[in-house]
């Protein structure tokens, strides 16, 4: 591998030809749901980068500006609460969205991760079945480029 030069690895669902749907940040600190998440998201073309605690998902999002952030809520050191707020304070993610899914139902769960910045909110365990279908419904409603 020559020095200064970057290699991207294409999703493994992606066959010649296809366009790769964008990159998907996923912060989680789990890796069985991790792994499930990234398999499914490779899968329908999406690029994963992943973080395993909040503010490696923060330094992320800021370096990549990826199209979609999924965003667990139960983390290490920082919750996803706090981690959407950061994320939030960052114009150049300002048209992203941040979808909260975790394993919190209790009644409130969903407004409070809306009121700290997240744009929508899915439970786990997630549905391999529908999964896909539900965070495009975020991307496919995401204005392309940061607001003014």
């Amino acid at each position: 591998m020559g020095r200064g030069k970057r290699f991207h690895v294409f999703p493994a669902g992606l066959r010649k030809g296809e366009i790769m749907k964008g990159k998907v940040l996923l912060i989680e600190d789990n890796e069985q749901n991790r792994y499930l998440m990234n398999f499914l998201l490779e899968k329908h073309g999406y690029l994963v980068i992943e973080a395993f605690d909040g503010p490696q998902g923060v330094k992320l999002a800021a370096d990549e500006l990826p199209r979609l952030i999924l965003l667990d809520i139960q983390l290490p050191t920082m919750d996803g609460y706090a981690v959407a707020r950061e994320l939030r304070k960052n114009p150049a993610l300002d048209h992203v969205p941040i979808v909260a899914v975790t394993s919190y139902a209790m009644a409130g769960d969903r407004e409070k991760a809306l009121e700290a910045g997240c744009t929508g909110y899915i439970e786990k365990p997630i549905k391999p079945a529908t999964f896909i279908d539900q965070i495009e419904q975020y991307v496919d409603n995401a204005p392309r480029e940061r607001r003014p």
